[in-house]
C-alpha cells in the first residue's frame, strides 16, 4: 500500500476512470483467499452468473466479519479514495459527500437499510465472462471500487481480460483493457466520472467486466465501499 503512488493514480482516474495501483496482495495472500472459496461459512450470497443473464462463472459476497485481510484492504484504500470521490461530485454537480473513515460511510449505508456487505470473491473457469455492468445496490453508491487479480495470468489462465467501456453524450463506446499480474489492482469508477469539455466537465457512464476465459481457472477479489440493501 505504501508504494502507491497515489497523485499518479489520481491522474489516471481523470484522464481514463482507471488506474492501476500495482501489487497489493503477495502470492500467500492471493492463495489463501482463493482457498476460501469453497468454505461455505465465509460468504452470505452465491451467484451463478447464467441464470440471471449476467455472463458465465459466479460469484460469493463475503459476509461480515469480513476476512482480516479484506477488511483492512478496504478500511485502507478508502481514506485515499474519498477525497477524489467528492472531487468528481463536485465537478458532476452532485451534492453528496463521503467523509474521511470509512466506517462512517458504511454506517450512513446501514441506516439508509443498506446493511448487507459486497466485497466479492470471483471464479472463472474456460468459456466463462462477466458482461458489462455497475455495481450499484442501493441509493448510497461510492463512486469508486477495486478489483485485485487472485490468479497468474499465464499460469493459472488464459483470456480473462478485465475490460472497461465508456460511454460519452453522442458518442460510440470506448473499450479498455487493464491488464493485471498475480496480486495487482485497479481502481475504477463504478458507474459514473467527470470528463473536462470545451463547455466545462460532463458525466460519462462507465461499465465493467471480464472478457470470455480461454482456459484454466481464475479468481478475483472485488472491494465495492458501499454495502447493499
Amino acid at each position: 500500500m505504501q508504494g502507491i503512488d497515489w497523485a499518479a493514480a489520481e491522474a489516471e482516474l481523470d484522464a481514463a476512470g482507471v488506474a492501476r495501483l500495482g501489487r497489493l496482495l503477495a502470492p500467500e495472500e492471493c492463495r489463501a483467499l482463493v482457498a476460501l472459496y469453497d468454505e461455505e461459512a465465509h460468504f452470505r450470497s452465491r451467484v451463478v452468473m447464467a441464470r440471471h443473464g449476467f455472463g458465465r462463472g459466479e460469484y460469493q459476497y463475503l459476509a461480515y466479519p469480513l476476512p482480516e485481510r479484506v477488511q483492512a484492504l478496504r478500511e485502507a484504500l478508502y481514506p485515499r479514495l474519498a477525497p477524489i470521490a467528492n472531487r468528481w461530485n463536485e465537478r458532476m454537480g452532485l451534492s453528496v459527500r463521503y467523509p474521511a473513515a470509512h466506517a462512517e460511510f458504511l454506517a450512513r449505508c446501514h441506516a439508509a437499510g443498506q446493511p448487507r456487505p459486497t466485497p466479492l470473491l470471483l471464479r472463472y473457469g474456460p468459456g466463462d465472462y462477466n458482461c458489462l455492468h455497475q455495481d450499484l445496490y442501493g441509493e448510497h453508491v461510492f463512486p469508486l471500487q477495486v478489483v485485485v487479480l487472485l490468479s497468474a495470468p499465464g499460469e493459472d489462465f488464459a483470456g480473462g481480460e478485465f475490460v472497461l467501456t465508456e460511454q460519452r453524450p453522442r458518442m460510440q463506446s470506448r473499450a479498455e483493457v487493464v491488464p493485471l499480474g498475480l496480486g495487482e489492482a485497479a481502481v475504477f469508477a463504478v458507474a459514473q466520472r467527470p470528463v473536462r469539455g470545451s463547455r466545462g466537465d460532463y458525466r460519462v457512464t462507465m461499465r465493467h467486466g471480464v472478457s470470455r476465459l480461454r482456459s484454466g481457472a481464475r479468481h478475483t477479489l472485488g472491494l465495492i465501499f458501499h454495502d447493499a440493501a
